[in-house]
């Protein structure tokens, strides 16, 4: 019972916190705006000022948005993955998904020259890059899964997606060296990961995506408990883990692959927040785990995008770079007190 209320509690300051990171991150940034403001622009009345109302129509609110939805995804992948594969350092682009994306990105923004202009412009416009992502990804997802089928042991698919990438990181590696300076800073915006630049259409299509992601990790919640206390134990109760195994590879494929194609690979959050959901809730119940990530997930990316605004100044800084930056000495600290070494 005092578990309950320690959850319930729990959850609600985490919710407080998520309200409090949305109105910080659309107030602060190269122009001011007041909280009153804001708040009068989210619930309806216009703001004050017309530049105002412009800034958080048109940039801030859909960036916020793409934070939440980015934070909730790669940190649900993160605890499948993790899970899945009972290993703590295991993330969502562990299956090379990522890799996949960036062959596809760089195939298009490093080797889009020696196709027909009409084609190559399509290809190094915005959706051409999101579509290359996505193919690539799905590429990846596809030798993964028909993989899977034929193998037993779990830790062999993870080899297996350490290997996609190590090959997709190779080709890359050769497209890079053949490039243009040019076409080399471009392919190194997008690594550094965006979610400043998603137009409403765009930030539609990834909601829809992430939410059947996210539904469909909902559905493994189960297969996930029996996971934590081995396969063995899994197929005991009756669990068909080959069935289950894809479920969740496909799960995470469809949250990791969908935000790297629209934000670019975004690292730490995956990896990080599943443990800051585990410290805080100190349970292993994934049902519980499972909304603690995604609320913490999303926090964690609002601050993180808050940060990288250097509010005051004319720059806005890579998002890749603020989420190790600021996350990874906190979980290390987290990890230095959980084990009683201070």
């Amino acid at each position: 019972m005092k578990t309950n209320n320690r959850n319930t509690i729990l959850f609600l300051f985490l919710l407080l916190l998520l309200v409090v990171a949305v109105v910080l991150n659309i107030s602060l940034g190269q122009v001011a705006i007041p909280f009153k403001e804001v708040i009068k622009s989210l619930f309806g009345s216009h703001a004050s000022k017309d530049t105002w109302e412009y800034i958080i129509t048109n940039f801030r609110l859909p960036k916020a948005i793409t934070a939440i939805l980015v934070g909730m995804g790669l940190s649900t992948s993160g605890l499948l993955m993790q899970t899945l594969f009972r290993n703590p350092l295991a993330g969502p682009y562990v299956l090379g998904l990522s890799s996949g994306s960036s062959l596809g990105v760089a195939f298009v923004i490093l080797g889009a020259g020696a196709l027909p202009i009409a084609l190559s412009d399509f290809l190094v416009s915005s959706y051409g890059i999101i579509l290359a992502s996505c193919l690539g990804s799905f590429g990846v997802l596809m030798l993964v899964l028909l993989i899977s089928k034929f193998l037993r042991d779990t830790m062999t698919i993870l080899i297996a997606g350490l290997m996609f990438s190590s090959f997709a990181g190779a080709i890359v590696s050769v497209l890079t060296y053949f490039s243009s300076a040019e076409k080399l800073q471009k392919f190194t915006f997008w690594s550094m990961g965006s979610i400043g630049n998603i137009s409403w259409p765009n930030i539609a299509i990834l909601s829809v995506v992430v939410f059947i992601g996210l539904l469909l990790s909902l559905f493994s919640i189960k297969s996930l408990d029996a996971l934590l206390l081995g396969e063995n134990y899994a197929k005991s109760l009756g669990l068909n883990l080959k069935k289950s195994r894809r479920l969740i590879i496909f799960a995470t494929s469809i949250l990791a692959g969908s935000i790297t194609a629209f934000a670019g690979p975004i690292a730490f959050v995956g990896l990080a927040v599943p443990h800051l959901s585990k410290l805080a809730f100190q349970t292993s119940n994934h049902r519980i785990l499972f909304s603690g990530t995604l609320i913490i997930g999303a926090i964690i990316m609002l601050l993180c995008d808050t940060f990288s605004q250097m509010p005051g100044c004319d720059f806005t800084l890579p998002i890749n770079a603020i989420t190790s930056i600021v996350g990874a000495p906190v979980v290390i600290w987290l990890l230095v007190r959980k084990n009683r070494l201070v």
